[in-house]
């Protein structure tokens, strides 16, 4: 039912259907709330942070048009949900949470589920992990009052970053890199926990 839902709001790339398919989203979430797993709505996940609905998830997984051979950056790992989502998608994933506690759980989480595309790091999302740029994707998973200009500089030529800016309402953005520069694209309102760190 969840998959109709999906589809009726305009998802239609099956590759994202597949890995959303395969992912089982009750294993990462608390137990208590494995129940509502499947609903579509955020939940939350402890530190005051969620893990986000599965629409959500699935139209910015959509949005960033992401191929097997690719290297994509998260920012947010929270559960590490997302982060699988990714992985069943592209080649390497780079993740990174500022929560320490969130960073040890999602890593260890998703190396018992065999994820070893998926390489998760403690840090200041606003700083990326400029080690492994350039990416050929980069999705954000917590709201910035401004795009992060490091992130821009981190993505790759024909690259892709999907972001939601604002502090109380936001909108969600998708940046695309090309020979011309950087180009932006305002998309449908959101709602997400704010990206905190040094850039905010």
């Amino acid at each position: 039912m969840l998959e109709d839902d999906l589809k009726r709001h305009g998802i239609k790339d099956e590759k994202v259907f597949q890995a959303m398919r395969k992912v089982e989203r009750h294993l990462f979430v608390e137990p208590n709330l494995e129940p509502f797993a499947y609903e579509d709505a955020p939940l939350p996940i402890g530190y005051e942070q969620t893990i986000s609905q599965p629409y959500i998830v699935a139209f910015m997984t959509q949005a960033a048009e992401i191929k097997e051979w690719e290297r994509v950056l998260e920012i947010g790992t929270g559960s590490g949900y997302q982060a699988a989502i990714l992985a069943e998608l592209a080649k390497e994933v780079y993740t990174v949470e500022i929560i320490r506690e969130l960073a040890e759980s999602a890593k260890q989480r998703l190396k018992s589920l065999g994820y070893a595309n998926v390489h998760v790091k403690c840090g200041d999302g606003h700083e990326g992990w400029p080690e492994h740029a350039p990416y050929d994707a980069i999705i954000v998973t917590a709201a910035p009052e401004k795009t992060p200009r490091e992130l821009l500089h981190q993505l790759a030529m024909g690259g892709r970053m999907v972001v939601p800016v604002g502090a109380d309402s936001q909108d969600l953005y998708l940046y695309t890199k090309d020979a011309r520069g950087i180009h932006e694209k305002k998309s449908i309102p959101v709602k997400f926990v704010p990206m905190v760190g040094g850039g905010g």
